[in-house]
């Protein structure tokens, strides 16, 4: 296999484990409260993450960069986007909760020409009338997968899920804003933000905790999954398969997050996609995309402002990997 197919398939992995990531957390909430799930969750990815960092740490092949503990940078950093971060994933374990795990990967990926709105960091001046109507179909989009099997008011988890996708849309923003210029490791980001998550799902999770004891194998291997495979291994893959490929070829991949998600849901969640709900995931995936491919080309046009920085980071070509590395339910 070429490089290049390799790292494509790599990217596609990190989009299907994300896009399957609902339907395990819809499982996972099923035996255990959301806030339960979360803590655990948090608390083996911080472990897992530490891990990592230990032996990177300890190995001589490591470099300098990462044989160096925590910056006050990356923890002055780290710490609001652990809260952020944790926002996001409490409103969007609710959602997939009270809805399918089809519509809670479609209706997230609104994420996608959310951000835009928010972030304006890598270009001046409004966005051109084709990303407002590229975002208009996803709001129709957003409308029909509500509808289900006809129009009625929508399902709970599906108005967490749209509010999901503005706290996400805002992290991402932030993301975007707090770390750029400045000389941050994403794995050490990522671990603290793990650790400021752990520590905020801790208490109210600790009435519960005795309940883990009794907690099946099967969720327990849910709750792995959700942990080291979506949250760990995604992030690391990620991190690697965006450095050996351009950002546009990385985004169109990973950007088939919801058609994965949806794909999950109907083939091992017994979901079925209705008529209404059908169409809706076809304008989401195409508005998305649309509006993606129009941000992205009004950005290369437009020369960004440039930061004032005396800091010449030599993360400046890594991607923004702590915005997504937790925020897939």
């Amino acid at each position: 296999m070429s490089n290049t197919r390799r790292t494509d398939a790599v990217l596609l992995l990190v989009a299907l484990v994300w896009g399957s990531s609902y339907l395990s957390a819809q499982t996972a909430t099923a035996a255990l409260p959301v806030l339960m799930v979360l803590f655990v969750r948090y608390a083996l990815s911080a472990l897992a993450c530490l891990g990592i960092v230990a032996a990177r740490a300890g190995s001589r092949h490591g470099s300098r960069r990462d044989l160096r503990g925590w910056t006050r940078e990356e923890l002055r950093v780290g710490v609001p986007l652990g809260v952020t971060q944790a926002a996001v994933l409490v409103v969007e374990t609710y959602g997939v909760a009270h809805t399918t795990a089809a519509n809670a990967g479609l209706i997230i990926s609104l994420t996608i020409v959310l951000t835009p709105f928010l972030d304006r960091t890598g270009h001046r001046g409004g966005l051109p009338p084709a990303f407002y109507a590229a975002a208009g179909v996803c709001v129709l989009a957003v409308g029909l997968l509500m509808s289900g099997n006809g129009f009625h008011a929508p399902r709970l988890g599906d108005l967490l899920m749209l509010a999901a996708a503005f706290v996400r849309a805002a992290h991402v923003a932030l993301v975007g804003r707090l770390t750029a210029g400045r000389a941050i490791r994403p794995l050490h980001l990522t671990t603290v933000q793990t650790l400021v998550g752990s520590a905020l799902f801790l208490a109210p999770a600790a009435r519960e905790l005795p309940t883990l004891a009794r907690t099946d194998a099967a969720t327990w291997t849910q709750l792995v999954y959700l942990a080291l495979f979506c949250s760990v291994f995604a992030f690391l893959a990620q991190t690697w398969a965006v450095q050996r490929t351009s950002a546009s070829r990385a985004s169109l991949l990973l950007g088939t997050e919801p058609i994965w998600a949806a794909a999950v849901g109907i083939a091992l969640g017994g979901e079925h996609l209705t008529a209404l709900t059908g169409i809706g995931a076809a304008l989401m995936v195409a508005g998305t995309y649309w509006g993606q491919a129009v941000e992205r080309a009004h950005r290369a046009a437009t020369p960004p402002k440039t930061p004032v920085t005396t800091d010449t980071s030599p993360t400046a070509e890594e991607p923004a990997c702590p915005a997504t590395t937790l925020t897939s339910a």
